[in-house]
């Protein structure tokens, strides 16, 4: 997250939490959001920012992130990836950890389960945009 953010969030810095998933990048990947969400979890903790973290401050974080994300790719040409030197992609990897770890927590402080609800998201849009009628189709599943 960028130093602008006005709420406390999981910054990499010194820290167990921060060190733990240093390490555990390392060796093995954290690869689930159930770690993911236990990691956040000690992070807030060891900096007491749990009162901070409450639905509201946790979407809005989120959205402004997402926006510092849309940051990268703003004023490009085209948008495609050939346009995006290291600089860029290192800018973009961070804020996308930004985005998926307010999201993770943003989830957990409202009951939901990540996994869960994308399934089920999925299966929606299965049924929303069905293949065989919108193959190659970009508009709105009202649209056709």
């Amino acid at each position: 997250m960028s130093g602008s953010s006005a709420t406390p969030g999981p910054a990499s810095a010194p820290g167990s939490a921060s060190e733990a998933a240093s390490s555990s990048s390392s060796s093995s990947s954290v690869d689930t959001l159930i770690e993911l969400r236990e990691l956040t979890r000690v992070f807030a903790a060891e900096r007491d920012w749990q009162q901070f973290h409450t639905p509201k401050n946790l979407a809005m974080a989120l959205s402004v992130e997402v926006a510092e994300l849309v940051e990268h790719f703003q004023w490009l040409r085209t948008g495609s990836s050939e346009e995006l030197d290291e600089r860029k992609r290192e800018g973009i990897q961070h804020e996308l950890a930004d985005v998926l770890l307010y999201l993770v927590q943003l989830a957990d402080a409202t009951g939901v389960d990540l996994r869960a609800a994308a399934l089920e998201k999925l299966r929606l849009n299965g049924e929303k945009y069905p293949a065989a009628v919108v193959k190659g189709d970009a508009r709105k599943y009202d649209e056709y």
